[in-house]
């Protein structure tokens, strides 16, 4: 069995445990292309998880809205701050009951695409669904966009 190697980081963020085939989503939605140095790892193997993604951020520390949307996603997912070589903090992604500007509605019809609103979402972890506070359609984590965040 090969064995890869990537290099430590010095300072940055690692976020491990990612649901297999969602790292290059979850870069697009940091939009780390564009600014940050940063490496995926995909179909990792692991023994929580089966198969895992896993990506490192070289000097980026991510928000707690960051984190949010992340969790949506993949609600496995743990994040590590490294500083100087080392594990500063890990925690476990946190889903919150109510998510507000971070989401656009996929219904054209809702009044947060018509109107200069943010929008806002009740969030069932069981189901993993959304639904939009205004209009009150329901949609899976699938289905729906988030906003830029970086």
């Amino acid at each position: 069995m090969k064995i890869m190697k990537v290099r430590q980081i010095e300072n940055g963020t690692v976020i491990d445990h990612i649901s297999a085939g969602k790292a290059l989503y979850i870069a697009q939605l940091l939009h780390l292309v564009e600014s940050s140095l940063f490496v995926i790892g995909s179909n990792l193997s692991s023994s929580k998880l089966g198969k895992k993604d896993l990506i490192k951020i070289e000097n980026y520390i991510l928000s707690e809205a960051e984190k949010h949307s992340i969790a949506l996603i993949s609600p496995t997912a743990s994040f590590i701050q490294i500083q100087n070589y080392e594990v500063v903090s890990k925690e476990k992604s946190d889903i919150p009951d109510v998510i507000e500007y971070l989401i656009v509605c996929p219904n054209h019809n809702c009044i947060t695409n018509t109107e200069n609103m943010s929008s806002r979402f009740n969030i069932d972890t069981k189901t993993m669904t959304v639904r939009c506070a205004y209009c009150e359609k329901k949609y899976t984590v699938d289905d729906i966009k988030f906003k830029r965040l970086v």
